[in-house]
């Protein structure tokens, strides 16, 4: 992994709902929501899926992002998902 990248990153759990994160290592962080040893709410709502996530060169930069993601309604997450994928479907807008 090269140094000083962080990243702000979107789950999908199987619930429908969206948690939003920072880590410096995707991949691990990932694998700890799916074992259950995440973040508190991902607990019990796994497994996991990465929907989105976005490389920042600035530790605060990305949890910037992750800040005004989780302000954001549902409907402005699904948006936000929608533009930043360029239209692509997002598989929670059908829960």
């Amino acid at each position: 992994m090269e140094k000083n990248k962080h990243y702000f990153y979107v789950l999908t759990c199987k619930d429908g709902s969206f948690y939003g994160g920072y880590t410096n290592d995707l991949e691990r962080r990932i694998k700890k929501h799916n074992e259950g040893k995440g973040a508190k709410y991902t607990r019990g709502r796994g497994p996991v899926t990465l929907t989105y996530s976005k490389c920042f060169f600035s530790k605060s930069d990305a949890l910037k992002a992750e800040c005004y993601f989780k302000g954001l309604t549902r409907q402005k997450k699904i948006e936000f998902l929608k533009r930043e994928m360029g239209g692509l479907d997002v598989a929670a807008e059908k829960f």
